[in-house]
């Protein structure tokens, strides 16, 4: 449930940023602090409380709590999997699970957009701002690994793929193929899978789609068969290991929102656009 005085608007990136950024935001904390439950995504998060230091968030393995002081407001960039803001020699697997002041990452450049963000007149505005940095500082850089975002689009949670049979696809071994996502995206190409399975999960119930129906199931175990869960009871497991709640609690016992109350559509848009494309092709 939602904290009185609390709230969170998510929305698409802008257009230039769509194949990097899966969603950006604004959260606003009221006059008491906000525990905020951090979930596995595959991909990093930039957090820039308006007036204070920004940071990285970097591809999370399991749950991470945070409490977000009272009257702060929040800029938020979660990023696809694969890809990452712009960074000193900096390989993803070295920032699982951590926190860092941008800083450490970005030098003084951080503080100076820090700055740019905290002058802005309106919290939209300076996401504005900041969004529009990110353009620039992408279209300066060298795209990413190409064959790891092949390998992203291929563990889509709508059409299972072998670990073995994808690197052979991809024209890798499976060591390259490991050691090549453990650096672009921070973990390898099996727990990105199981991430990306779950984030699927999430993307069918919160969008209030109904189940195919395979096995004869519907409702949430239906969901879960529709993308690869066994059954409800690994459903179950995976979510206490990425969440550290189970699904109804995650859920608040209903299929169409998470508990905290949040709109989250924007961000799981883009995942459903990949399951849409697959459909169509079918």
């Amino acid at each position: 449930m939602v904290v009185s005085g609390e709230s969170y608007l998510e929305r698409p990136p802008l257009p230039g940023l769509a194949g990097t950024v899966r969603t950006v935001w604004i959260q606003r904390t009221g006059d008491s602090a906000y525990v905020q439950r951090h979930l596995p995504t595959g991909g990093v998060e930039l957090h820039f409380p308006i007036g204070g230091p920004a940071q990285l968030l970097g591809p999370l393995t399991g749950p991470q709590v945070e409490v977000i002081p009272a009257q702060t407001t929040m800029l938020g960039v979660r990023f696809h999997p694969g890809a990452a803001p712009p960074m000193r020699a900096a390989v993803l697997n070295e920032l699982v699970d951590q926190r860092l002041e941008l800083a450490e990452l970005w030098g003084s450049a951080a503080d100076r957009l820090a700055e740019t963000t905290a002058a802005a007149a309106t919290p939209e505005r300076a996401l504005a701002l900041l969004q529009v940095h990110l353009v620039q500082e992408i279209r300066r850089t060298e795209d990413g690994d190409r064959l790891i975002g092949a390998a992203v689009r291929a563990l889509m949670p709508w059409q299972p793929v072998d670990i073995d049979s994808l690197a052979s696809r991809l024209a890798l071994s499976g060591s390259q193929l490991r050691r090549r996502c453990l650096q672009a995206v921070g973990m390898t190409p099996k727990v990105l899978q199981r991430t990306l399975r779950f984030q699927g999960f999430l993307a069918l119930a919160q969008a209030g789609v109904t189940a195919t129906g395979r096995r004869g199931a519907d409702g949430m175990t239906g969901l879960a068969a529709d993308v690869g869960y066994a059954d409800q009871a690994h459903l179950g497991r995976e979510c206490l290991r990425l969440t550290g709640l189970t699904p109804r609690q995650l859920l608040g016992g209903s299929l169409d929102r998470c508990a905290c109350g949040h709109d989250h559509s924007a961000s799981y848009r883009p995942l459903l656009a990949t399951r849409d494309r697959l459909l169509v092709r079918v």
